[in-house]
């Protein structure tokens, strides 16, 4: 079922918010979109196709991140050290990053915003050492929370996403808009990352830098889409441009996942559509969306609900034990 084009109508409103989009362009290679609260399939186009997920890779590190945060081993007021190692990764070319110098010291918190925010790989890799010692033994822990989640379709081999040493789209990280939706189900129910993926802008560095770095969120459907409150943007050359999206209407919370489009303004387009038909199809029955407990997340004002729902026809995602 794939997802209508756009009409000239639904461009020309959408044009006050966003850009045109270049005419007969591709949308996307692949993309889903599930009910969080029941992980009912809404809307799937070759969704368990593979590619690259660039910076939504720092999705999968928040989630492992979480692992240590919730055993004890770090806090969020854990201080971090600036190795040599991740300032390296602040000079490679097209890296997104908070330019971390050798030595400086932030929290875990401060990077983690970091991560979300400005999408830095410099502040992922930091944190990678912290957390597991190395970056090779925290890309095992977050293959094997990927894993235990259930994404069949998931390699991960860096903590941000960046492209690998050798190019070969092969041999970086790998996932599916299915692997993805589930992560990001995971992410809502049972973590805080609507906390960091709902900030449009902030300073990096405060208190600390001289001169601190304002970090703009990636993300453009924040504050132009309703409800819309995460997560994670990502583009290379081999990945094309990505979004994990969720967005909270009426009660009601939807992720979406989309991979591979040609350019960002024809993702964040059919994004916002893709948002809107999925909202129309979750049955009026459908419980709403509830986190787990110590979980809550931001919770943006809702938008105006469609009547006359019809019933999806997807299979279902559901989450390891539940």
């Amino acid at each position: 079922m794939p997802l209508k084009p756009l009409t000239f109508a639904a461009l020309l409103l959408a044009a006050a918010a966003f850009p045109a989009a270049a005419p007969g362009a591709v949308a996307y290679k692949s993309a889903i979109a599930i009910d969080a609260a029941t992980g009912t399939v809404l809307f799937q186009e070759n969704a368990d196709a593979v590619s690259p997920p660039a910076s939504m890779t720092k999705l999968m590190t928040y989630a492992t991140l979480c692992d240590y945060l919730q055993a004890g081993k770090l806090t969020l007021q854990t201080r971090v050290t600036v190795s040599r190692e991740a300032a390296r990764v602040g000079a490679q070319r097209d890296s997104t990053v908070v330019w971390l110098k050798q030595g400086e010291t932030f929290t875990v918190d401060e990077l983690i915003y970091a991560m979300m925010i400005q999408s830095a790989n410099d502040a992922a890799w930091a944190l990678a050492e912290q957390a597991a010692g190395s970056v090779p033994a925290f890309v095992g822990r977050m293959n094997a929370k990927a894993r235990a989640l259930g994404m069949v379709n998931s390699t991960f081999r860096t903590p941000n996403g960046f492209p690998v040493a050798s190019h070969r789209v092969a041999d970086g990280d790998l996932t599916s808009p299915r692997d993805y939706a589930l992560l990001c189900r995971y992410l809502v129910l049972h973590t805080e990352v609507l906390r960091y993926t709902s900030v449009k802008t902030r300073p990096f560095g405060a208190g600390i830098r001289l001169q601190p770095t304002v970090m703009t969120n990636h993300n453009h459907l924040l504050g132009r889409v309703a409800g819309v409150d995460g997560l994670k943007t990502g583009f290379t050359n081999g990945a094309g441009f990505c979004l994990s999206c969720t967005a909270l209407r009426n009660g009601h919370r939807v992720i979406a996942v989309m991979m591979n489009s040609p350019e960002a303004k024809v993702r964040d387009l059919n994004m916002r559509q893709l948002l809107d038909d999925a909202f129309v199809r979750i049955p009026v029955s459908e419980p709403p969306f509830a986190p787990a407990p110590g979980a809550p997340g931001p919770t943006p004002p809702a938008a105006p609900g469609a009547a006359g729902r019809p019933a999806p026809d997807g299979p279902v995602i559901t989450l390891p034990g539940r």
